[in-house]
């Protein structure tokens, strides 16, 4: 039973660190790397605003999310719009963006124990006999709930139907008045915002550490590429499988073990189905 519960826990943290990537890429085709940094960023942005700036905890919250979406739609504006439709030079200036960023918090003093972020909800409870405390608790409701409300945008509000235009045949939407690189740069900006909640969200189970921002950017990888970088259905189905995945693996094999996973699991996907088990995109290898 315990093996059930927590790898449901860990399934929804790979969804909620997946969600912010797959989304900049079903609205714009752009593989954002820099997600691992934007992901640090966050957490370190609302540290300093709630322990050196003294703001109430709610307040650093939510003015780290919007300076975390800033930092995606600037970096958008000055880095990707200058390579966008390159797809080897997305990648490879985004993951430059995102190793300055936290090569650059390294440099700073930010590895120490003392970095850390407070449950949102103190406590536990047990459920069917395991104890479980409600911070993942409330992961699981806020990784649903964001979910959910991802497909809504994405199939329901203008916006989000003009971006999925955009990613799907950008020479028709700009026919119909859709500007590209705005709409473009909005999704970065959404999906940096995302990456930020999740941050946020995950963080209190431990400290803030500098390593996160790379097993960050594999976890979102994974996840996306498992699933299919442009399908929300395919990203939950995803984290399912690896959450699990990765719980057996340890309870079998070892933590050591669970990395392991990530990368085997991108590895037979790009080799049997590049698109990912609910993707549509066939050149999908290529950008990842």
């Amino acid at each position: 039973m315990a093996i059930l519960i927590y790898g449901l826990v860990n399934s929804i943290i790979l969804i909620l660190a997946a969600l912010g990537f797959s989304l900049t890429f079903g609205l714009s085709k752009v593989a954002n790397f820099a997600h691992g940094g934007l992901y640090l960023f966050a957490g370190f942005a609302a540290w300093l605003l709630h322990k050196r700036l003294d703001l109430p905890y709610s307040v650093a919250i939510l003015v780290s999310i919007v300076l975390t979406s800033l930092l995606g739609a600037l970096i958008y504006r000055f880095i990707l719009q200058r390579v966008r439709g390159i797809e080897l030079a997305e990648v490879i200036a985004t993951f430059a963006v995102g190793v300055a960023i936290i090569e650059t918090f390294r440099s700073l003093g930010f590895v120490t124990f003392e970095f850390n972020l407070s449950p949102f909800v103190k406590g536990g409870t047990r459920i069917l006999g395991v104890a479980i405390d409600y911070q993942r608790l409330f992961i699981i409701g806020v990784g649903l709930l964001l979910a959910i409300l991802l497909w809504v945008f994405t199939h329901h509000t203008k916006i989000g139907l003009a971006l999925r235009g955009i990613a799907q045949d950008e020479h028709t939407a700009l026919t119909l008045g859709i500007e590209s690189d705005w709409a473009a740069m909005l999704s970065v900006a959404i999906g940096s915002a995302l990456t930020a909640v999740a941050a946020l969200t995950i963080l209190p189970l431990g400290i803030i550490s500098i390593d996160l921002g790379y097993e960050v950017l594999l976890i979102a990888v994974a996840v996306s590429v498992l699933g299919g970088l442009e399908s929300t259905a395919g990203l939950v189905v995803g984290g399912l499988i690896l959450g699990y995945s990765r719980v057996i693996a340890a309870d079998v094999l070892g933590t050591q073990w669970q990395t392991v996973v990530y990368l085997v699991a991108i590895v037979l996907v790009l080799a049997i189905r590049p698109s990912g088990l609910f993707g549509k995109f066939k050149e999908l290898e290529e950008r990842v």
